[in-house]
């Protein structure tokens, strides 16, 4: 779903307007510069909104799954139970012709009859019984069946808002696309060499950067290591490696690497775990932007994150404050 090629040259726009020396073209690409980082920001916020109602689709379709199940295992119970009251009706019918007082009227052998009476009460008694269980089974099924219906519905609503969430995010880069197309192509080009030129150095201030993990041990100490290996790689919609990656992706893909299983959605990482306080953040502790949570970075110590930051970008290491218009909202450590 990524647009790389084009939106990554938004993070040198602002760089070209200051080397513009007409105020009225610089004053027109700084426009289009705050234009189309809002527009990422918003591409990205709905790509993890995708991935967040991903990550709720796949669990109903799991608790779905496995209610369906429940449902045959208990029809087929039902079914087991008319079966057997099939039988104690045939053998109900085969002892109880007649009537008990006719019976015993025409019965050469009391004595006889009564022990056939007996076995009829016995019979009789096993058909209640089991009329009881089929009563129970049905109501069960009935019941398993409403529970079915109802989670079904929550899955067609959490497909839908994944399609909506996704189509969301590729027209918002499309907007910015358009947006770009409109500039001049030797605009573009330096654009685009400027943005090569930042990601760049960037990589290799975080390569730098990367070596303060070296002391950090346990779990933290594992998925901080491998969320560094990924520097420099590209940032693509819904990805989690081995060679591109999303936020959350990174993220997910970096504490499975420590044992530690984590859903692929920024907004659902944030619930989980234990919470704490920006105030005593440890490196590997994951770090969460934006109300409603749309964003999730690893912190690395001294104020810097590793993260995966946006279409068009890599896997870097930034300064781990307010991201753009997305602000530091909490961090939870695993």
């Amino acid at each position: 779903m990524s647009r790389a090629p084009i939106a990554g040259v938004v993070g040198s726009i602002f760089l070209l307007a200051s080397l513009m020396p007409v105020a009225h073209a610089a004053q027109t690409l700084e426009q289009v510069q705050a234009k189309v980082l809002q527009l990422e920001e918003d591409a990205t916020s709905a790509a993890e909104g995708a991935q967040e109602a991903k990550v709720k689709l796949n669990a109903l379709t799991k608790t779905l799954n496995g209610i369906k199940a429940k449902a045959a295992v208990q029809g087929q119970t039902l079914s087991t139970l008319q079966k057997s009251l099939g039988s104690i009706a045939i053998e109900q019918y085969k002892a109880g012709g007649l009537s008990q007082s006719l019976e015993l009227l025409f019965s050469s052998d009391p004595t006889l009859y009564l022990s056939s009476a007996g076995a009829l009460d016995a019979i009789t008694r096993r058909k209640s019984a089991e009329l009881r269980k089929y009563e129970a089974a049905q109501q069960r099924l009935s019941a398993t069946t409403l529970t079915v219906n109802d989670k079904l519905a929550l899955v067609t609503a959490a497909q839908k808002k994944f399609k909506a969430q996704s189509a969301l995010a590729l027209s918002k880069l499309k907007e910015a696309e358009v947006l770009l197309s409109k500039l001049k192509k030797a605009d573009r080009e330096r654009l685009a060499k400027l943005a090569a030129a930042r990601e760049d150095a960037d990589q290799a201030s975080s390569q730098v950067a990367a070596r303060s993990a070296a002391g950090v041990s346990g779990r933290a100490g594992v998925a901080l290591k491998f969320a560094l290996k990924q520097i420099g790689d590209r940032y693509v919609f819904g990805a989690a490696g081995l060679i591109t990656w999303d936020c959350s992706g990174l993220t997910m893909r970096a504490y499975q690497a420590a044992g530690v299983s984590l859903p692929h959605s920024s907004a659902a990482q944030s619930r989980m775990g234990k919470k704490v306080s920006l105030k005593a953040l440890k490196p590997g502790d994951l770090l969460f932007f934006g109300r409603p949570v749309s964003h999730v970075g690893m912190y690395l110590g001294g104020g810097k994150m590793v993260h995966a930051p946006r279409s068009g970008s890599r896997v870097k290491v930034t300064t781990s404050g307010s991201l753009g218009r997305k602000p530091l909202v909490g961090a939870r450590r695993y």
